[in-house]
């Protein structure tokens, strides 16, 4: 599968929860399939992520097209009220 969805089941903030709750309801919104990526299994996995995203400070939630960084919420946002999520998500 193409886009990676990296998130965590383990937060307090309710900002990141909403987040990802809300990349998840567009994602499915407009019929892309993705791979939810749970970061709180393992420092492992949640290093992959920021290794991946160049940034060694990166947070959930964060979109890749397989191993492509697509970005964080932020960027997600701004692509959605653009209209351009496809071209975001490197489908187009």
């Amino acid at each position: 599968m193409g886009i990676k969805l990296y998130y965590t089941t383990v937060t307090a903030s309710r900002t990141v929860k909403s987040q990802q709750a809300e990349m998840m309801r567009i994602l499915e919104s407009k019929s892309i399939q993705y791979e939810l990526i749970d970061i709180s299994v393992g420092v492992e996995v949640r290093d992959e992520m920021r290794n991946k995203a160049g940034k060694p400070a990166a947070v959930a939630p964060q979109l890749f097209n397989e191993d492509q960084y697509c970005g964080d919420y932020d960027m997600f946002a701004e692509a959605v009220e653009a209209d351009s999520v496809q071209q975001f998500l490197k489908l187009a």
